[in-house]
């Protein structure tokens, strides 16, 4: 797949378009993208049928994104579609495609239409990534839309890695992070976990872990929306077995902090203060693998299973040894059992196949580099 370093590229109009399906996941991944296209010179309109979430995740904005509502197009005097980028699936307003083909008609150039589809490590993904897919109807008939596959490997699309970010890992102070959530009460020598998931069957039997004392002591930070909600429910149906006082009273083993809501930049900086991440959906397991720390997926649930063979392909791609593999399972309600107890030990051995996968993506370009080449090969 031929690449272009983005310097290299002129500064195109960009169309994202966004539904708010799940959980802010399309925004958030949507917004990074628009935001490394910004930093990279080019200009963005993201069209959005929810951007509520944008007040919080990315509450100042960005220079050269315009955050446009659903539905509507370009006015007859704004600059013509360079690139036009439907996210996960979605399809863009036929008005939209219409008014757009318009000006082609009238002698603008033909827009480099890209379907960006769901990250996977699926062994199908190289295969597809890449292809097109002719348009046979509506306004836009005899134009092409290309498949485009975020990807871990070779020959799939790469992941988001905007520029700097591991320089700004790297002068990141964990210890100033974590008195500053915590003062003196909380003892650094503690574990701390992000949890951030939707509600994942083992939830209950994590609690009790990390309150029994078979375990360093843990503050777990508790992400808001369906992960504190999920933790006030668990604690509730637990409390007759082992004492509700005993999971919400005892800091000494068990200390749990309820977030707020935070600007993405913000939330690279919970997980890079963590021992362990909790993540979920796509976007921030792509963050909790450039943060290098050990990491637990709960994958998005499909009523046909089919995430169980796609975490599987991704445990397989990450290397995972057997514990983080049984865990990951059991996390998801794949596999029966209780979670292994996770101790020291097993969150170096965790920590040390993670920031291994780590080093291979950082060896492969990332997904704005080849996304910015695809384009420029199709124009």
């Amino acid at each position: 797949m031929s690449t272009l370093p983005s310097h290299h590229v002129p500064p195109w109009q960009w169309d994202v378009f966004c539904r708010v399906i799940d959980n802010f996941g399309d925004i958030g991944v949507c917004w990074r993208l628009a935001s490394q296209l910004a930093a990279a010179g080019q200009r963005v309109r993201l069209w959005v049928d929810d951007a509520s979430a944008l007040a919080w995740m990315a509450p100042g904005g960005a220079t050269g994104i315009e955050v446009r509502s659903w539905g509507a197009f370009p006015a007859a005097n704004e600059p013509s579609s360079d690139v036009l980028v439907e996210a996960f699936g979605c399809e863009i307003a036929p008005d939209f495609i219409a008014a757009c083909a318009d000006r082609v008609s009238a002698g603008a150039q033909k827009p480099v239409w890209i379907n960006l589809e769901y990250l996977s490590a699926e062994s199908w993904v190289p295969r597809h990534h890449g292809l097109p897919s002719p348009v046979l109807h509506g306004p836009a008939a005899g134009w092409t839309k290309w498949f485009y596959y975020p990807g871990f490997g070779k020959n799939t699309g790469g992941l988001l890695r905007e520029r700097g970010l591991m320089d700004r890992m790297q002068a990141f102070d964990r210890g100033a992070w974590r008195r500053q959530q915590g003062g003196s009460a909380l003892a650094q020598e503690q574990r701390w976990i992000s949890l951030f998931c939707y509600e994942p069957p083992a939830l209950g039997d994590w609690l009790q872990q990390c309150a029994s004392g078979a375990t360093a002591p843990t503050c777990l930070l508790v992400t808001p929306g369906r992960a504190q909600r999920a933790v006030q429910v668990a604690m509730q149906e637990i409390s007759n077995e082992i004492g509700l006082q005993r999971l919400s009273g005892n800091p000494e083993q068990l200390h749990i902090l309820n977030m707020d809501a935070r600007p993405q930049p913000a939330y690279d900086e919970l997980l890079w203060a963590c021992d362990l991440n909790f993540v979920r959906g796509e976007d921030s397991l792509v963050r909790a693998l450039w943060a290098g720390q050990p990491l637990v997926w709960h994958i998005y649930p499909q009523d046909d299973g089919a995430h169980g063979p796609k975490l599987d392909a991704f445990l397989d791609w990450l290397q995972a040894p057997p514990s983080l593999r049984h865990f990951h399972r059991v996390w998801n309600g794949l596999a029966p059992g209780k979670l292994p107890v996770v101790d020291a030990a097993l969150l170096q051995n965790w920590g040390t196949c993670v920031r291994a996968a780590r080093e291979r993506l950082l060896a492969q370009n990332d997904l704005l580099t080849q996304l910015l080449g695809f384009c420029a090969s199709k124009r």
